[in-house]
């Protein structure tokens, strides 16, 4: 126990003779390590945010997209283009022919100027039913849900965004107030709770309509997505197929819609995702090496340096393993303290980034944070391993001739 302290007290003065040489070698891992945990925590962060966007979906929802993809493998398109449009006519058609369908909302996705009063603003407008909020899995903080009077029709009433309640209407009441949606007006029943964000729309910014009116407002007879929800205890994939046949049957035999399940979509982004923050991290690992090398230049030096020292150690009896363990000491120790600063000042650019982005969730992986360890002391032992080496080699008589 003893030995061991004095040969880390015996380190810790050369380091501390050579401050600047051994500053430069601790800064370079520090700044290696820390870009591991950072870019880690960014691509880790970028991975939640986009699978908690698509987190609303449950595991017995499916998404009809117009345009069929074509290609195997990937990630499922989001958007498409199609010969036929998605109709609500088919919609109708599929509900009653399809006894595994339980609900269906149909959506529409515009902007138009929305305006109360003297106040007006362009926001998105979006057309679904009612079933849209529960599929979503949105809660209202007043009011109710609109009303349809059949599958996919409606009345004149709208859900308008917490947004559009304080920018519209201040401190009046919203409930039951007229709003002018372009060139029609509908009467406000329900206001949204929170932001309701769903893949990077801001749904405390949006009015919702209707589907039918919404189609008159965007004279857009196609459906931009459709979540279709499956009865208990039927089984998804043959939902599918049967939904594709019945699509394919109404669209002249032509199959040119996209049936998307959540746990192909998850997989998909999280394979990509992952395959994303593995890659930055391998940018981290690069700016480790060259660390790495940096430390085997400064042990190289510092050997070239103190040959005498070297050899007078030899001449009192040290062995060529003792001088050996002397300089690996040395270089672990900076790379140890040059970890030590890399984790926290990663740690601490997470900290400030999730202060000024708090929508966004960053934190480096466990494997991540043992990665950077482990691989940045494996590279300072490694790549002082040979210039240590080399000194345990020099000859007593030899060393102490070298100036």
């Amino acid at each position: 126990m003893i030995r061991v302290m004095d040969i880390i007290h015996y380190s810790w003065q050369a380091l501390s003779r050579h401050r600047f040489r051994s500053s430069m070698a601790l800064l370079s891992m520090a700044l290696g390590v820390a870009s591991v945990v950072v870019l880690t925590a960014l691509g880790e962060g970028a991975r939640r945010f986009v699978l908690g966007e698509f987190a609303f979906l449950g595991k017995d929802i499916l998404v009809m997209l117009p345009g069929k993809k074509e290609t195997t493998g990937g990630m499922p398109p989001l958007t498409g283009t199609a010969s036929r449009d998605i109709t609500l006519q088919d919609l109708e058609l599929l509900v009653r022919r399809t006894a595994a369908i339980k609900d269906v909302a149909p959506l529409i996705i515009g902007s138009a100027e929305v305006s109360y009063l003297q106040r007006s603003r362009e926001i998105l407008v979006m057309g679904s039913n009612s079933a849209f909020l529960e599929l979503r899995q949105l809660r209202l903080a007043q009011g109710r849900n609109i009303e349809t009077v059949e599958t996919f029709s409606g009345s004149d009433e709208c859900i308008i965004g917490q947004k559009v309640r304080t920018e519209l209407f201040g401190g009046k009441a919203a409930i039951g107030s007229w709003l002018r949606v372009a060139s029609y007006r509908c009467r406000v029943v329900g206001i949204l709770e929170g932001r309701g964000d769903a893949m990077g729309m801001d749904l405390s910014d949006t009015v919702i309509l209707p589907v039918s009116q919404a189609q008159q407002l965007f004279n857009s007879p196609g459906m931009f997505r459709v979540l279709i929800r499956i009865r208990p205890g039927y089984d998804i994939p043959s939902a599918k197929t049967r939904i594709t046949e019945l699509m394919k049957e109404l669209h002249q035999g032509e199959e040119d819609i996209t049936l998307v399940s959540p746990d192909s979509l998850l997989a998909a982004f999280d394979e990509i995702l992952v395959a994303m923050t593995l890659g930055v991290g391998a940018i981290g690992v690069i700016s480790l090496l060259v660390a790495g090398i940096l430390i085997m230049n400064v042990t190289l030096i510092s050997v070239s340096q103190r040959n005498a020292e070297i050899g007078l150690l030899k001449a009192l009896g040290a062995r060529s393993s003792d001088v050996q363990q002397l300089f690996l000491v040395e270089a672990l120790m900076i790379t140890a303290i040059g970890t030590l600063v890399g984790l926290a000042a990663g740690l601490a650019l997470i900290l400030l980034v999730a202060t000024l982005l708090p929508g966004m969730s960053f934190s480096p992986p466990p494997w991540a944070l043992v990665s950077a360890v482990l691989v940045a002391l494996l590279f300072g032992l490694l790549f002082s391993w040979a210039p240590a080496k080399r000194a345990s080699a020099l000859l007593p008589i030899n060393a102490l001739q070298k100036k």
